[in-house]
Formats: structure tokens, sequence, C-alpha cells
């Protein structure tokens, strides 16, 4: 059994470090009303105080009970959260570039690469800290230079249940941690219905315990087909090429 005081005391911990060696004011993220961003947030502010954590809440097409959840999770924890509208700026680039409106993920990544273009923006002298999951990392379940990029991922090595259960020990409230986890990215959209596949599954395919199957065979293609999200970005090594001449 994981003991999830311990755990969470070596986030906590951890997140202090990487903060103090990057010589930070604090953090930034995006606090979306979901499981992953509520977890993150919660250990940061236990991490470094409430003062050095600016939650952004950054409605882009989304339900309004994500950002109504957001906000609520942010007086709990009591740290600060702006909401900033990114309706006119996605609008205004969709149409400015040309795009179609009603391809779903094209304007999805969209939506997320400015969600984290707007984290960077108020980063300054603060960390952005990442929220994905392991479960999310491993099937590849991100969108590059969107919720993919971050300065840290404390949950990085944590799959979805043990965020949830993590979540239940710090006292997050259950509205928070039983969520239908989603992106928010469209209305109804739900991870698990896009992946096609469930959280629990994608444990069981990584941990090797998960029956040859649909499930099996999906999860193997997702990895594979994202494998490149997972690598370091590829360069032409002039240097050895030029010596070696």
């Amino acid at each position: 059994m994981t003991d999830f005081a311990l755990l969470a005391a070596e986030i906590e911990k951890w997140i202090r470090e990487r903060v103090g060696e990057a010589g930070a004011g604090g953090v930034v993220l995006g606090l979306s009303g979901g499981v992953d961003s509520g977890v993150t947030a919660a250990l940061c502010a236990e991490a470094l105080g409430s003062d050095r954590v600016l939650c952004l809440a950054l409605p882009c097409g989304s339900d309004d009970s994500d950002t109504a959840d957001a906000l609520r999770l942010a007086s709990l924890l009591g740290v600060e959260c702006p909401v900033l509208d990114l309706d006119p700026v996605l609008a205004s680039l969709v149409r400015s570039a040309g795009l179609d409106p009603s391809d779903r993920l094209t304007v999805a990544n969209i939506k997320a690469r400015l969600r984290m273009t707007v984290a960077y923006a108020f980063s300054r002298d603060r960390l952005v800290a990442g929220t994905s999951n392991y479960s999310e990392i491993c099937i590849g379940y991100w969108t590059k230079w969107g919720d993919g990029a971050a300065d840290f991922l404390p949950l990085g090595r944590l799959w979805k249940d043990e965020v949830r259960e993590l979540g239940r020990f710090m006292g997050l409230p259950g509205w928070l941690t039983e969520r239908t986890p989603s992106a928010g990215l469209w209305p109804g959209q739900s991870d698990e219905g896009e992946m096609g596949v469930t959280y629990e599954e994608i444990r069981s395919f990584f941990e090797g315990r998960l029956p040859c199957g649909e499930a099996c065979d999906r999860i193997e293609a997702q990895r594979a087909a994202t494998e490149h999200k997972r690598q370091p970005v590829p360069f032409f090594d002039a240097r050895k090429w030029i010596e070696e001449k």
C-alpha cells in the first residue's frame, strides 16, 4: 500500500527543491477544475505557501462549470486565480489563419497551446507547473507544446488512480476527486471517451496485467503513434559531421 502522507511530503519537498534551485519566486499553473490541476495546485500551495502559487482559470470554449470549479478550489486553497477568457483570442486566431473551426482536433490543440502561452506569459520569476499524470504521458494523451510544456511535473510518475487517491488524502473535495476526467475541449468531451480506453486499462497495460484484446491493441497503437512526444527534439549533429571531415 502506498503511504500517501509520505508521498505528499516527498513531492512537496521536491517542488521546493525545483523552485529553490531555479531561484524562482513561486509557481504558476492553469487551473481547470479537474483533479490533476487541483492536486498539483494543492501540492504547490503546501510546499511553498499559497501566496507563492498563481493559478489561472483559462476558459477557451469551456463549460462554465469548469471555471466555477476552478474558482471554488482556488478559494479553498487560498490561492490567487484570475479568470482570463481566451475565447476571443481563439476565434481570432482560427479566423486569421483560415482554419476550419469545425476541425475539433486542430482547434483543441490550439486551445492547449494558447493556455500554455498565457501560463508562460505570467511566469516572470515563477516556474510553470505541469499537471500531466503518468497514464497520459505513457499513452501520449497530451498536446505537444501545449499541456505537455512545463518546467516541472509533480504528477508525472503517478497513475491517474494514484492522483485521485492523493487528492483524497489531501482532503480535496469529492466533486473534484470524483469528477469525470475531461480536458474541456468541446461540449461533452471526456478523456476516456476520446482515448477509447479507461485509465484502469492504461495502467493494467503498462504493468503487464491487461489481457490481449481491443483495448490492448488500441493502447499499443496510441503509444507507438505518440512516441515522438516523449523524445527530445532531434537535431542534425553538424559538429560531429564537420569534425569527421
